[in-house]
């Protein structure tokens, strides 16, 4: 079989949680563990990091993944879903999984996976470690599937465990409640293994609590950085103001240095405050005419500055910080430079996609794979903020899958905009007129269209260019944004 043929083989012989939802769940680990002694325990051959979560799986691995790349790591990197590129869920410093590698594995074991009838997800996962082996990769950054106790990933024995929040999601496979949904994510703290626990509160806290006090493990809550740790948005104009005064604090720096006489602790100080480094990421940022999360505590206090700028990442910024601190800790070499190049390039160095995501200027067009109500919270603070701050006039496009909380995340949306309701080329998603009805009764008013596509292009038509084009719901609406970005000349 060639490339496309295999895709095609696994996407109709394995079930596929992307593609048909629920039917495709298959929780436990006895599948995983018979793959995992066929291909001789790859896991094992490398360093691990195991995140979940239900909101910001994905940007913190990858986060992670690129501060470990600048530090010259060899990092494999294992997240789901993909958007584009089945490829896309199993990297080596960015570099997606060659076609020939996925061919050849598929071939090589079918004999032995295909009496097993695993889902789509064991089988990738344990594609993912055996290429990470195969390739001798120093550490693996491996996202969670779907909860964490009975997730397939959930073998390994990871140098650290981050779970990034707790939220209403997968409530028909996670229970009902949260603390029900944090008992499943929190199965993946292990004995003596560090665990960074995201924005909790209350009794979902106490469930961590309890948990890692079982298991021996050190455990450390991210929210308790925001007390020497100040986290803001900064929009494009902000930033090149920022980069004016650092170029001005720079050239003071430079010309302290001159001064033979200066106190040796003046010299530290001034070695201390080095701006260069935050120069240089805010120029890359400023390169992509991107906003930022500005990020300022005593490591960092010339500003460390993240090109991911969706509201939702100034709370993943300081779980990712607090991982990032343990990993220092456990003997991972990573430098302040590191921190900069990592931040401020996360995209281009692993790939990420869909994270507020900019693809065109004049009108702004945004798109982003928030597709729950906790993620909707941050983007209508983020959409408000853009109609009532900047001025600018809302086009939503918008889908989404039919196995969601629809209508709460309906009551989200800014009822001062105009909407594009369509729906994404998968089974699972939501017709259209369907969708426009529901939000109908929930006060927003707008067209349906039959493809994403379709309510793009009615959308950059009836746009200003001063306004500002938003489309989301779902990673697939997004997905079908992305592939057609040639077509709907987005750049």
């Amino acid at each position: 079989m060639d490339y496309q043929n295999t895709l095609k083989y696994l996407y109709e012989s394995t079930p596929m949680f992307q593609q048909i939802g629920g039917k495709a769940y298959k929780p436990g680990l006895e599948t995983t563990h018979k793959l995992d002694d066929h291909l001789g325990h790859p896991h094992q051959q490398f360093r691990t990091i195991h995140i979940a979560g239900t909101n910001g799986k994905g940007s913190c691995s990858h986060t992670i993944a690129a501060v470990l790349q600048a530090a010259g790591y060899k990092v494999g990197l294992f997240t789901s879903p993909h958007l584009i590129d089945f490829r896309e869920r199993i990297r080596i410093n960015g570099e997606m999984i060659p076609e020939d590698y996925v061919v050849s594995f598929v071939e090589e074991h079918r004999s032995f996976f295909e009496p097993l009838h695993p889902s789509f997800f064991e089988l990738t996962t344990a594609m993912a470690f055996r290429y990470f082996a195969d390739q001798q990769v120093d550490v693996a950054v491996i996202e969670v599937g779907m909860g964490g106790r009975l997730d397939c990933t959930n073998i390994i024995t990871p140098d650290l465990c981050v779970i990034t929040n707790i939220g209403w999601d997968h409530m028909q496979y996670l229970g009902n409640t949260l603390t029900k949904i944090a008992k499943e994510k929190a199965g993946i703290i292990k004995e003596d293994i560090p665990v960074i626990v995201g924005k909790v509160s209350g009794a979902v806290k106490r469930v961590f609590t309890m948990k890692a006090k079982a298991m021996n493990a050190c455990i450390v809550f991210a929210e308790e950085l925001k007390s020497c740790t100040n986290v803001r948005y900064a929009p494009y104009d902000t930033l090149k103001e920022s980069r004016a005064e650092l170029q001005e604090l720079l050239e003071e720096e430079i010309k302290l240095q001159q001064i033979q006489e200066l106190p040796m602790k003046m010299m530290q100080f001034v070695s201390l405050i080095n701006p260069t480094d935050a120069i240089h990421a805010i120029d890359r940022i400023i390169d992509k005419r991107k906003d930022a999360i500005l990020i300022h505590n005593s490591s960092f206090m010339t500003g460390l500055y993240y090109e991911l700028s969706g509201l939702c990442q100034t709370e993943n910024c300081l779980t990712i910080l607090a991982a990032l601190e343990i990993l220092k800790n456990r003997g991972y070499e990573i430098s302040k430079k590191d921190y900069h190049t990592g931040f401020s390039d996360v995209c281009e160095m692993t790939g990420l996609m869909g994270r507020w995501q900019k693809l065109q200027s004049y009108p702004d067009v945004i798109c982003d794979t928030g597709h729950n109500a906790d993620g909707f919270k941050c983007i209508r603070q983020q959409l408000n903020y853009i109609h009532n701050k900047l001025n600018q006039e809302l086009h939503i496009v918008f889908g989404m899958v039919n196995d969601k909380d629809i209508s709460s995340v309906l009551e989200l949306l800014p009822k001062d905009a105009t909407y594009y309701f369509t729906k994404a080329s998968v089974k699972r998603a939501l017709p259209e007129d369907e969708l426009m009805k529901m939000a109908s009764e929930a006060g927003l008013k707008g067209t349906s269209y039959p493809t994403v596509a379709d309510a793009v292009r009615a959308a950059k038509e009836n746009c200003p260019p001063k306004d500002f084009i938003f489309v989301g719901g779902s990673n697939f609406i997004v997905a079908d944004l992305l592939a057609n970005r040639d077509t709907l000349n987005l750049y």
